[in-house]
């Protein structure tokens, strides 16, 4: 049989019937036939091809005589019965063997057959194809997020995947709105993702999932269109990454831990004052944890603590300031807090008015040596662990610092002491004095400084020992320091000299202190080295008046001058040296030249 082109009609001889005299009956069109996905021909009573796709091809073979499948059979048994018959028959593709379903279908005229060839083996590979397409895009879908969405027109969700997506039940989320999925800070965005009119990108939400805990999002989303161009909702997909957050967050409260940490540890370490140490570290902690306030309590001088045997609680009152910042009106009464700290226990917390107060001790080597007070507004809440950790890593190196501050006092102590009174020494008393003496004029303020020389000293050492010796300076020492306020200096010189710095003191100040002193000296009696030598104070008195400014030198010489003078005189009394010549002074109150 040889195939007709597809525009030529076959012969009158072949095909009594031509295709242009079909009857009113036959509907079927050669633009049916063409647009037909797979193989379609059409074959006339005497089995000639009258009209085929390009498919159609492969049939041609299998109209022969003796074809295997026996096709021209089928078609005959379709014509005859007038119903349809399916044969599989064998094809070659590409020089494998395969098969076709194909099926004849007697046309209404009764005068040709309709062929229709199905390649199963293709379309089982299509859908095949096609299944695994679709679990190709769940898996993409499930490793590019954690679920993917859709919203309709309503803006509710259409659809879930998974279904019990953030721990909800069972298509639990499908139809709700996603403004009530989103935490109640993010509800305002919700048009950002869920009502988006362009694609959008990792944007970022907080929502709860199914058991309350909030979980961090990130969305993308793009519109869905009809061919109309109306808008049907939208799809898209979201990512947790709450343990990602969580652990940037937790980058985030370490690094500021080891900034607020290294600030102080730098302020201990290059800080010159040492009494500017503590508080730039209080400054450092306070600003770390957001506190209002921070201050950094210390041991103080040796002897005002009153520890118990093994050094390990302390009396909070016993603890003196050595850092302060912050408001003070905001700062909690002492009475408010703890009256005893105890080493390792728990820090102690409360809410005072209106701040929230944690204490926590500091120590060296087990032993404790002072504490760290912060406190911040009530509204804040309550301590973080964070905030506890940062403030106990500042207690660890301030626990530091104190032994550090104490150790440095102590030994300035010692070199500004004398060993044997507990009084200033000679260099300490001139440095202070000096201090004292520059202030003068410009607080327009008079003070006294006296020189005190014990009478008979050395017949003591010489008839009783200089154990008695030691004894009688411990005494005298006694004597000045009971009469004299803390405001004015008292030392020891050397050997059995003393002197002594009254503050705000004129003439008659001075004379009644020199008084109050030879009144105390008489205690000294008892403790002389032989009767006709009795113990006494010799005492010379120097005022400084601003209005007869004089230097340093010269008010200790006229000191000195008028003690020996009180010496010369018979011992045992004082002497107030005469005042400096004035100084006459111009219209501003600057002295004239000479």
């Amino acid at each position: 049989m040889t195939p007709q082109d597809l525009t030529t009609p076959a012969p009158a001889a072949a095909d009594p019937v031509r295709p242009t005299e079909t009857p009113a009956t036959f509907e079927l069109g050669r633009e049916t036939v063409m647009a037909y996905p797979g193989p379609a021909a059409i074959i006339g009573n005497d089995g000639s091809l009258l009209d085929s796709n390009a498919s159609a091809r492969r049939l041609i073979p299998l109209l022969e005589p003796g074809a295997k499948g026996d096709l021209p059979g089928a078609i005959r048994l379709a014509r005859d019965t007038k119903t349809p018959v399916l044969r599989l028959v064998p094809v070659a593709t590409t020089g494998q063997a395969s098969g076709l379903d194909v099926i004849a279908i007697p046309l209404a005229d009764g005068l040709r057959v309709l062929l229709l060839g199905r390649d199963p083996v293709l379309e089982a590979a299509l859908y095949s194809a096609l299944a695994d397409s679709r679990a190709r895009y769940k898996d993409y879908v499930s490793l590019a997020s954690d679920f993917a969405w859709e919203t309709g027109a309503n803006g509710r969700f259409s659809f879930i995947m998974p279904s019990d997506a953030l721990g909800y039940r069972e298509h639990g989320l499908l139809d709700t709105d996603p403004v009530d999925l989103l935490d109640r800070w993010e509800r305002k965005d919700v048009a950002i993702v869920f009502q988006t009119t362009r694609p959008v990108r990792d944007v970022e939400l907080w929502a709860r999932a199914g058991d309350g805990r909030a979980v961090c999002l990130l969305a993308s989303a793009m519109p869905v269109y009809d061919a109309a161009g109306a808008r049907q909702g939208t799809r898209g997909i979201c990512r947790d990454v709450t343990e990602q957050r969580e652990q940037e967050r937790a980058l985030r409260r370490l690094h500021n831990r080891e900034q607020v940490r290294a600030r102080v540890v730098r302020a201990f370490r290059d800080e010159v004052d040492i009494s500017g140490i503590l508080t730039m570290a209080a400054e450092a902690l306070a600003k770390g944890i957001g506190a209002c306030g921070c201050r950094i309590l210390r041991r103080g001088p040796a002897g005002s603590m009153s520890p118990d045997d093994d050094g390990a609680s302390y009396p909070l009152a016993d603890l003196i300031v050595g850092g302060d910042y912050g408001s003070r009106d905001a700062a909690p009464s002492p009475d408010a807090l703890p009256e005893e700290l105890t080493l390792g226990a728990q820090p102690w917390e409360a809410f005072v008015g209106t701040v929230n107060v944690m204490v926590v001790t500091t120590n060296h080597h087990q032993t404790l040596n002072g504490a760290v007070v912060v406190w911040r507004r009530a509204e804040r809440g309550p301590w973080s662990g964070d905030d506890r950790k940062l403030i106990h890593d500042v207690a660890d190196q301030v626990g530091i610092a104190n032994e550090q501050i104490n150790r440095y006092e102590t030994i300035m102590t010692l070199s500004r002491t004398d060993a044997l009174t507990g009084l200033l020494n000679r260099r300490a008393f001139l440095e202070d004095v000096e201090r004292r003496h520059h202030r003068l004029e410009r607080a327009q303020a008079s003070s006294a400084l006296l020189y005190l020389d014990l009478d008979n000293f050395k017949q003591v050492n010489d008839a009783r020992g200089h154990a008695q010796g030691d004894r009688v300076l411990t005494m005298v020492a006694d004597i000045l320091g009971q009469r004299t306020r803390p405001t004015d200096l008292v030392a020891r010189l050397g050997g059995d000299e003393f002197a002594v710095w009254l503050e705000d003191a004129d003439d008659a100040v001075a004379n009644q202190k020199a008084r109050d002193f030879l009144e105390g000296g008489a205690l000294l009696l008892p403790m002389s080295g032989r009767p006709d030598h009795p113990l006494a104070l010799s005492i010379g008195i120097a005022v400084c008046d601003p209005n007869r400014p004089e230097s340093l030198e010269t008010l200790i010489k006229r000191a000195d001058s008028a003690m020996y003078a009180a010496k010369l005189g018979g011992k045992g009394r004082y002497h107030l040296a005469d005042p400096v010549e004035p100084v006459s002074r111009d219209g501003d109150g600057h002295p004239e030249a000479r």
